[in-house]
């Protein structure tokens, strides 16, 4: 009975629309009630969920990507990635992709560069020519690459939740962010030839370099990220704050795009959007944790155990299952409340725990596209002042790439495991 109305309120809060955190909440709270289990259970409970040191990283990098945004690093990405490959037919679209790889190297959130990236390249590419449907698409589709390649902030979170080393978990999420990018970038040159799409004029190599020297500081953010934690001289929350100071002297005093003044403003933006997430953190601990009393993970793993013990088939089954949860619920949320069980599960079948946080992260991250809560796909329709639908029938051919390369990393352990093993050891 208590279950039953723990996952009704849950459910039918998201339903009539209640945010994902506050849902969390109220079916934990009514569990509660039920049950007659003491109301203090709640905020033990949450203050448990975010009292862990390396959630102190999220503020940081959030602070990080702002303050990098503001302070004139998206036109000298874009710029970048532009002349470098503008020249290929649909090369603009081939830009924006390769701007959001390089930019979610830095903010670690898909949504910051769907608005990012969008807000610049979504009216750029439709003033050249580019249909707006296929405009907001790329810029979509491109944005999930960000929390693949490192940093990022819900592989974070899994190293929370699970144990595993941040920075093994940043390493393994460098390959298939690389072959998600390239994916979409020959999905996006065979739309491009076959449309007939714009393209750029060739620059020269002069311009390469003036681009690449124009954006060399915003760059070298992702490699001060990776050798802070790599060399071992700084934890994530460290190199997070080093991030930050970084991007405020950079956006200040190099490219002096980021006015003094602004910068209380961004602070403050920062802290929202970091307690939001923190927010949600700590009640999905709370839902989490009654997830574990009622046994579910052990329901689950044994409900699909008894179905088949075949790991390519149980692989299979968390992908299908992760997908679908990604079309209607929040990245972070699915992650606390599914990531636990579904990691028991997995290892129940011989799977590594690194290799599955990694392509469970990057099954989420396709969520983001995916009707009817793919926030990114809200972001980038809203900026081409588009209605859903076009840009959810522009975006199936990408996501049909995504989907390939998730299968890629689902079953080829190395693709995520290699690059760890070899730095790490």
């Amino acid at each position: 009975m208590e279950v039953f109305v723990l996952f009704a309120v849950f459910i039918g809060s998201l339903v009539i629309g209640i945010p994902v955190a506050i849902a969390l909440g109220l079916s934990s709270l009514s569990y509660l009630l039920v049950s007659g289990i003491p109301l203090v259970v709640v905020p033990q409970k949450v203050y448990a969920g975010i009292d862990v040191f390396v959630l102190l990283s999220i503020p940081g990098f959030i602070l990080a990507g702002n303050l990098m945004n503001n302070g004139g690093i998206t036109e000298r990405i874009i710029r970048f990635a532009n002349a470098l490959v503008g020249w290929v037919r649909g090369g603009l679209g081939l830009t924006n992709i390769g701007a959001s790889m390089l930019f979610g190297g830095i903010t670690g959130t898909a949504v910051a560069d769907a608005a990012s990236i969008g807000g610049v390249m979504i009216p750029g590419m439709k003033k050249a020519g580019y249909p707006a449907d296929f405009s907001a698409a790329v810029t979509a589709a491109s944005s999930t690459v960000g929390p693949i390649i490192p940093p990022s902030v819900p592989m974070i979170i899994v190293g929370a939740l699970s144990g595993i080393s941040v920075g093994q978990m940043f390493m393994a999420g460098a390959v298939p962010g690389l072959l998600m990018g390239l994916a979409m970038m020959i999905t996006c040159y065979v739309i491009a030839r076959r449309n007939n799409f714009p393209r750029e004029p060739w620059r020269g190599t002069g311009e390469l370099f003036r681009a690449f020297a124009s954006a060399f500081w915003a760059i070298a953010m992702t490699g001060i990220i990776i050798y802070g934690l790599l060399s071992g001289i700084a934890t994530p929350t460290e190199t997070a704050v080093v991030a930050s100071v970084y991007a405020f002297v950079v956006g200040a005093f190099v490219y002096r795009e980021l006015p003094l003044k602004k910068v209380p403003k961004i602070i403050a933006d920062s802290a929202v959007s970091a307690a939001s997430i923190l927010a949600l953190v700590g009640l999905a601990n709370v839902f989490g944790w009654i997830l574990v009393s009622e046994r579910i993970p052990q329901a689950i793993a044994g409900t699909v155990l008894s179905i088949t013990d075949n790991p390519i088939l149980v692989v299979l089954i968390i992908n299908l299952l992760l997908l679908f949860v990604g079309m209607f619920m929040e990245t972070i949320a699915a992650l606390i409340i599914l990531f636990v069980p579904l990691l028991s599960l997995a290892q129940a079948v011989g799977i590594e725990p690194l290799h599955f946080a990694t392509f469970a992260v990057l099954n989420l991250m396709i969520g983001l596209t995916t009707p009817p809560v793919g926030v990114c796909l809200f972001v980038c329709a809203g900026i081409a002042r588009l209605p859903l639908s076009p840009v959810v029938r522009a975006i199936l051919p990408f996501l049909l790439s995504n989907i390939i390369v998730l299968l890629l990393v689902s079953f080829v352990p190395a693709l995520a495991t290699w690059l760890p093993n070899l730095i790490f050891g």
